[in-house]
């Protein structure tokens, strides 16, 4: 019987097997959680905003002094080889999810053997979107209810949370702290150490009151793709105000609307807080207004296409949901 085909993954110069690319276990990326990594989208398999990712990607590698072996252009020239060479395991209606991480590396006092890989890492893998976003079709209509843990975000002064990087612990502590509270659709908003809202354990917040998205100061939060595009472009589209300032839980409570962003979902709606309802306790004309201008733009119907993959799952369980 011939050996079903594997996805190819771009790793230090050459393509190899998926389940045959490995870092070595003394990387410092296992020790330490040293790397910079993006993660991006297509929509109708054109990659999105795939240079801005680029660009944070090297900024982050060029503030923790991680050296990557490629120029931007070059390796923006590997991430569009690598979906090529894998576009034979996607099915038509699949979109392609990019995953480029870049580690330091092995530590020095491990380089003394010679079989081990001496530069800094770079990878870049493809697989289909539909693995990070199943069953969250139902959400665009439900909306999400968000809970304040007693996890904090990390102010920049520790570790600059523009850096997008794998130190990212209390994301996953927030998000197991969340699955603990009743209730449906439970999502966590993080605080700053000051008490402003910061950001979701893997996406942006907004704020929408009389007519104006307010969103928080992007000083200890990761400045999110998704949220640079609707506070440069799809906001001044749509016709509506935004501005960011510091946002206290209080302020969320008296909104009229609420919403997060991520690359893999665009956009999902708030719709409560501490299961106190946000507005009227439903979706928002004007988060529906910028999704289907988002839609518009990309030439994807967003919501329908991710109702479309729930259909089709075999899984049951989203990757943000832990169990109890």
């Amino acid at each position: 019987m011939a050996k079903k085909k594997s996805r190819l993954v771009f790793i230090n110069g050459n393509f190899v097997k998926e389940e045959d690319a490995k870092v070595s276990i003394y990387d410092s990326s296992l020790m330490f959680g040293d790397m910079v990594f993006e993660m991006t989208r297509s929509f109708g398999n054109k990659q999105f905003k795939l240079k801005e990712h680029l660009e944070r990607l090297y900024l982050g590698a060029k503030i923790l002094r991680i050296p990557i072996n490629y120029n931007i252009r070059q390796l923006e020239k590997k991430c569009y080889e690598t979906i090529e060479k894998n576009n034979q395991f996607f099915k038509k209606s699949d979109e392609h999810r990019l995953l480029i991480e870049v580690s330091r590396g092995i530590l020095d006092i491990y380089k003394t053997d010679t079989k081990l890989y001496k530069g800094s890492n770079l990878i870049i893998a493809d697989f289909p979107l539909r693995w990070t976003v199943q069953n969250m079709g139902k959400l665009f209509d439900t909306g999400i209810n968000c809970v304040i843990p007693s996890q904090r975000a990390i102010p920049a002064r520790y570790l600059d949370s523009k850096i997008k990087n794998r130190n990212r612990i209390f994301y996953l502590m927030a998000n197991i702290e969340a699955s603990m509270f009743t209730g449906k659709n439970v999502w966590p908003i993080l605080l700053d150490d000051q008490g402003y809202i910061s950001e979701g354990s893997g996406d942006n917040f907004f704020i929408i009151k009389n007519n104006t998205i307010i969103t928080p100061e992007g000083r200890n939060l990761l400045r999110g793709i998704s949220r640079n595009y609707i506070t440069n472009e799809l906001a001044d589209q749509i016709g509506v105000n935004i501005i960011e300032k510091n946002i206290e839980p209080y302020d969320v409570y008296s909104a009229d609307e609420a919403f997060i962003s991520a690359t893999p979902f665009c956009m999902l709606p708030v719709v409560s807080l501490n299961q106190i309802k946000i507005g009227n306790g439903k979706v928002g004309k004007i988060f529906n207004k910028l999704l289907d201008a988002w839609s518009n733009n990309v030439g994807i119907n967003i919501k329908k296409q991710i109702k479309s993959w729930n259909k089709n799952t075999k899984l049951k369980v989203s990757p943000y949901v832990f169990k109890k």
